[in-house]
């Protein structure tokens, strides 16, 4: 499980207990993220997160396993899939990232030179309680966005407080964004995902990334399942028992890549 932009493991802590009871999960923080390192010097590129999410599969012994992410996380689950397909047994995108250039305003606008002053002003001390609680009545009441979309990014804002983090966070984002939307896409390459069993969930209500995105993938991948959810950008802390549900089926069931490519063998 592959967790979105400042963000980390928690970011699954509400559908891991569930899935937990029939599978062996795995949520570690990225580089950069959660309780991970953070060094000044280390590749933040979607590439190297892959590659480091093949190196922990190695160093725990894992043959082949099934990649989901959320959002960033999803555009890293991709990228895993790209690279080491002979480990890949499944692939799961929940709002994900690299389907498409369009983005939201606020995340663009994270990139340029002034924004990134703003930030590191803001984020020397954490919001008052009393703050967040009138900011996030106000949000969602006229619409702008759902609770846990809030709440998730008031926990992008508290982890960015540290120095280190900011600057992990900034380096993942460029690498990913730029001003004028999502600066890598994966739409051209989803024609090497056709023999992966493939799991697709959007929220209808997403502000970050449109759902449209997953919509033209699932077209794309014509075996994929698809699931929209009547959520915004964090189906599965809105809705974690659906989300963990329609996870747990789709490992349980249907083929995994070995057996479909052995079919297209025959």
């Amino acid at each position: 499980m592959i967790h979105g932009l400042a963000s980390d493991r928690h970011s699954w802590s509400e559908i891991l207990p569930i899935l937990g009871r029939d599978t062996h999960v795995i949520a570690p923080d990225l580089l950069g993220f959660g309780e991970s390192s953070k060094p000044r010097s280390g590749d933040y590129s979607i590439l190297a997160h892959s590659a480091r999410i093949r190196d922990l599969t190695e160093a725990l012994g894992l043959r082949q396993v099934a990649v989901i992410g959320h959002s960033l996380g999803g555009g890293v689950a991709m990228s895993f899939a790209y690279q080491f397909p002979e480990r890949t047994e499944k692939l799961g995108l929940i709002c994900s990232g690299g389907l498409g250039p369009e983005l939201a305003p606020a995340i663009r606008l994270a990139t340029i030179p002034t924004a990134t002053a703003l930030l590191a002003h803001t984020s020397h001390s954490p919001v008052p309680r009393w703050l967040k609680q009138l900011g996030r009545y106000a949000i969602t009441q006229t619409g702008l966005a759902s609770r846990a979309e809030v709440d998730a990014v008031l926990r992008a804002l508290d982890s960015l407080r540290d120095p280190e983090a900011r600057q992990a966070y900034l380096r993942t984002l460029r690498d990913a964004v730029h001003w004028s939307g999502q600066r890598l896409t994966a739409t051209d390459r989803l024609h090497l995902l056709t023999t992966l069993p493939i799991l697709l969930i959007a929220g209808r209500r997403d502000r970050c990334i449109p759902y449209e995105h997953t919509i033209q993938a699932h077209r794309n991948l014509p075996g994929s399942k698809l699931a929209v959810l009547d959520t915004g950008h964090f189906p599965h802390h809105e809705s974690p028992a659906d989300v963990a549900q329609l996870i747990a089926d789709f490992l349980a069931t249907g083929e995994n890549r070995t057996q479909a490519l052995s079919k297209l063998a025959l």
